[in-house]
């Protein structure tokens, strides 16, 4: 079978190394009494030591130490307690007679019943191992496995090589399975059609590099094309499920590998290999298209919308002066009437002395053409872009496979009968089409007097199709992002497992009588305690009284006299050049070990400098090709090459936990924080280009074209997670980096703005055990909810929700809220695309609807913590701080990792 390396040298160091803690070791140390007869039947007092070290270590990790490992000095002084005997009998014990040693394992072999390695047992590992194999190509998971499995069967540890070689044959016969299985499903037709996408012409680029690229700009044009390449893959037929025949981790793994190789490198591999490849390629090509299909007819829409928008604009800018001139013309007229009519004189005469009457009925249509709905109604505008729309809907409609709840069957069948339409070539909307999905804002351009207006008929039903796949009304099939709800979920009855078996791994009270009970009591004593001291004003900087709620700012802490200090100390520092701190850097840490290759994850770059200029390409934003230019010597072919095979998303994250657990470990860092607390931001930076963007629409940074980085920054000033999100509201993430971060950090507490909080939130925060404390702006705004009576606290009743909590939705819906939330804490699904759904979905949906009930517990709970406790307000004042103060520094240098 074929040898491989599969540890690096520190993961072979660390494999079969001894714990360093003294509570582990001095666990590890206990003898029984049995065990303390057996030691003490040897004679000499070395011998019963070195004895009792051997036993130590057989019975732990399953192999002795030799005279060239030598046992933690810990261990042999725990030892050397229990047997009341010195640990310096070791070095005497280890140097005596070899014979001696060899005859002291063979009775502890017999007194443990252990057995050796030998080669029928690392078959039966190798077998053993085989299904771990097929689900992760990490050695160290392997190798820890196999360790596991030759201490149950109380086997004897072989040498490391033994070790790494049993392991490396695993993994090759789990590459073996996995192409065998993706084979196994694979018509000869298949695999013929699979070797014609490989096909590449001096002229034209293979089928399957076509079916991977990228949508290109927002426009009807692109759809099109996207949808020629679903077509493609769906015209291939692939085996139904063929993507669940084997582990998600290894069918991604394959899928990506398969990526960075051209067509030619695929050709040239073993067709099971070459096969499975592909496969995994092409269902996860579908799933990305689809995606992006829907992605780019939502963003069309928004470019469509915010066009109208604009263009009624600048009609009222163009036509304001107009209309306040029609407004005096007739408020002339009207005042003539009544003064004539005052006067007892003839109303019309007195209007024609105004104006006369062909002017009049000049004005008149004009005005009436001012009034006309599409100057004040920017849906009246929609259709003027209809045909970019109408290019690409009926091949869209076509190619996705739609699914619908039974809220959103009238939808369904609206969109069903566009189908229709396009297909028998209709051009007027049937009488009988389903009307109830059109909201009511629509209602008068959709029905008019003439019948169904085909064309807002159309659009008002795409629209909706972009809301309910927002909300999870309506799925996709083979879609990553738009499936059906509870299949992101675990499954139902592996929840029911592990809640039977208390292991949601979740730091709350699983069963909801009591967990309703601990938190509502907690709130009434809340409630009681900030009411007396409100009642007697002893509230720290807060004033509740009838009219509202007021909370004195807090006073800057930091004296002035500080800044100049600041500025000379700042000056003393020196000034490197980036490439500098980079090397150094480097040198403190190797964070650049990290950077290995796709394929084997033991193979770093050989020219850590070319490495080095790749990544500061990224930081800077200055592009390969720039790059390559300022660095003599370098090609863009090379850095090309490094990126592709070495700079990925989870190689950049590990490269910022090293970098991070570097500073933690630094004493001038613990000056700062201990690490526990954390502060999160969006940061939005400019682009040159309206493509990539266009439809975007964000309330604080509006329609210019940007990428939005949200960045989590821990008590440290340490940037310990980075992710570029869509520009939406800040809260959708927040979740993400305290729970997805690959750093030492232990997050307990965490403060955002008021971007950054929702009720959702604030539940999920508290399921999942963390503090959350969001610095929110409009707090005078903010409602307390309550369950029961609010004259039990007159005090705060200005400020007290006249809404109460429901408390059945939460008893109604504990069961999906538990397994939402191990759902997310085990990462079946990530916390960000949950909380996009949950804020999508439709009031009436019940698990939001509870979760937001737990919301508003939490945030009242915070609340009444902000105004009691000024302590608190200063700590999320300090939190986010120093994410404020680090946010100008990639403005300024760009340095700035740009998503590829």
């Amino acid at each position: 079978m074929a040898r491989r390396q599969i540890l690096s040298l520190s993961e072979r160091e660390s494999l079969l190394a001894l714990p360093d803690d003294e509570l582990t070791l001095t666990r590890m140390a206990y003898f029984s009494e049995q065990d303390l007869a057996f030691i003490n039947a040897h004679r000499k007092p070395a011998s019963r030591f070195g004895f009792a070290v051997l036993l130590c270590y057989l019975k732990n990790i399953g192999f002795a130490p030799d005279k060239k490992s030598s046992p933690p000095a810990e261990l042999l002084r725990v030892i050397g307690n229990r047997l009341k005997l010195s640990a310096e009998l070791w070095q005497e014990y280890i140097s005596g007679r070899e014979t001696t040693r060899r005859e002291h394992l063979s009775e502890l072999y017999r007194y443990l019943e252990l057995k050796a390695f030998n080669g029928a047992l690392q078959k039966e590992c190798i077998q053993y191992l085989l299904p771990l194999s097929t689900r992760t190509d990490r050695g160290i998971l392997i190798a820890e496995e196999l360790l596991k499995y030759l201490h149950q069967q109380r086997i004897i540890v072989p040498g490391i090589d033994v070790v790494e070689r049993t392991c490396a044959e695993a993994m090759t016969l789990g590459d073996k399975a996995i192409y065998t299985t993706l084979n196994t499903h694979l018509s000869a037709t298949h695999k013929s059609a699979f070797d014609a996408l490989l096909v590449t012409t001096e002229k034209q680029i293979s089928r399957l590099t076509w079916l991977l690229q990228p949508p290109g700009k927002i426009n009807g044009k692109n759809v099109l094309q996207h949808i020629d390449r679903l077509n493609t893959i769906e015209a291939l037929a692939l085996p139904e499920g063929v993507e669940r025949t084997v582990h998600q981790n290894r069918l991604l793994k394959l899928a990506r590998e398969g990526r960075k190789m051209s067509s030619r490198d695929l050709a040239d591999f073993s067709p099971a290999r070459r096969y499975a490849t592909i496969v995994c390629e092409l269902t996860e090509a579908r799933a990305t298209i689809i995606d992006e299909i829907i992605e780019l007819h939502e963003r069309i829409l928004g470019s469509m919308f915010s066009r109208a928008k604009r263009q009624q604009t600048e009609r009222l800018q163009k036509t304001g002066k107009l209309i306040q001139q029609k407004l005096r013309q007739y408020v002339s007229v009207g005042q003539a009437i009544l003064d004539a009519r005052n006067a007892g004189e003839d109303p019309l005469s007195a209007v024609e002395q105004i104006l006369p009457w062909e002017d009049f009925a000049a004005s008149l249509e004009e005005t009436r053409l001012l009034a006309r709905k599409d100057n004040f109604e920017p849906l009246h505008l929609i259709t003027e872009k209809f045909s970019t729309l109408r290019k690409y809907s009926s091949r869209l409609l076509s190619a996705l496979q739609l699914m619908a709840t039974p809220a959103a069957l009238p939808l369904n069948d609206a969109l069903d009968t566009i189908r229709e339409m396009y297909r028998k070539q209709l051009r007027k909307i049937p009488s009988s089409a389903p009307l109830d999905f059109i909201p009511e804002s629509w209602k008068k351009m959709v029905i008019t007097h003439s019948g169904i207006d085909r064309q807002y008929y159309e659009i008002c039903a795409m629209n909706e199709l972009k809301g309910a796949l927002r909300a999870g009304d309506i799925w996709v099939r083979g879609s990553r992002r738009y499936k059906n709800f509870d299949s992101y979920l675990i499954p139902g009855g592996d929840f029911d497992k592990l809640l039977n078996n208390n292991q949601l791994n979740i730091p709350v009270e699983t069963e909801c009588g009591a967990y309703l009970k601990a938190r509502l009591t907690l709130l009434a004593s809340r409630l009681e305690e900030v009411n007396a001291m409100a009642v007697t004003g002893d509230l720290p900087d807060v004033d509740i009284s009838d009219k509202g709620l007021k909370v004195t700012p807090l006073d800057n802490r930091v004296p002035s006299a500080i800044s100049p200090l600041a500025d000379l100390i700042y000056n003393m520092l020196p000034h490197p050049k980036i490439t500098e701190i980079l090397d150094e850097v480097e040198r403190w840490t190797a964070f650049t070990r990290h950077f290995t290759h796709l394929k084997n994850p033991l193979t770093r770059p050989q020219d850590d400098r070319l490495l080095l200029t790749t990544i500061l390409a990224d930081g800077i934003n200055l592009g390969l090709t720039k790059m390559a230019e300022s660095c003599p010597g370098t090609t863009r072919a090379s850095l090309e090459n490094m990126q592709a095979w070495y700079i990925r998303d989870e190689t950049y994250s590990a490269a910022l936990a090293e970098l991070v657990n570097a500073q933690k470990s630094r004493p001038l860092a613990a000056l700062w924080g201990d690490g526990s607390t954390s502060s999160s931001d969006g940061q939005n930076f400019r682009v040159g280009s309206h493509g990539r963007y266009a439809g975007q629409v964000n309330l604080k940074y509006g329609q210019e074209p940007g990428v939005q980085f949200y960045t989590h920054i821990s008590d440290q000033y340490s940037p310990f997670y980075t992710k570029v999100i869509s520009r939406v509201r800040d809260s959708t993430h927040v979740l993400d980096g305290l729970l997805y971060h690959e750093s030492d950090l232990e997050i307990t507490e965490h403060y955002t703005d008021t971007a950054g909080f929702t009720e959702h939130v604030f539940a999920l925060m508290h399921l999942l055990g963390f503090a959350f404390a969001p610095r929110i702006r409009d707090l005078h705004d903010r409602r307390l909810f309550i369950h029961g009576k609010a004259n039990k606290y007159p005090a705060l009743q200005s400020i007290i929700s006249t809404t109460p909590l429901n408390i059945k939705d939460i008893e109604s819906h504990w069961s999906e809220i538990l397994r939402l939330a191990t759902s997310i804490k085990q990462g079946t699904v990530t916390a960000s695309l949950m909380l996009k759904k949950l804020a999508s979905y439709p009031k009436q949906n019940g698990l939001a609807k509870a979760l937001r009930e737990i919301g508003r517990i939490e945030r009242t709970l915070f609340m009444l913590d902000w105004f009691r406790d000024p302590a608190l307000r200063r700590r999320v004042q300090a939190g986010l701080n120093k994410g404020e103060a680090l946010m100008p520094l990639p403005e300024e240098s760009s340095c700035i990792v740009l998503a590829k």
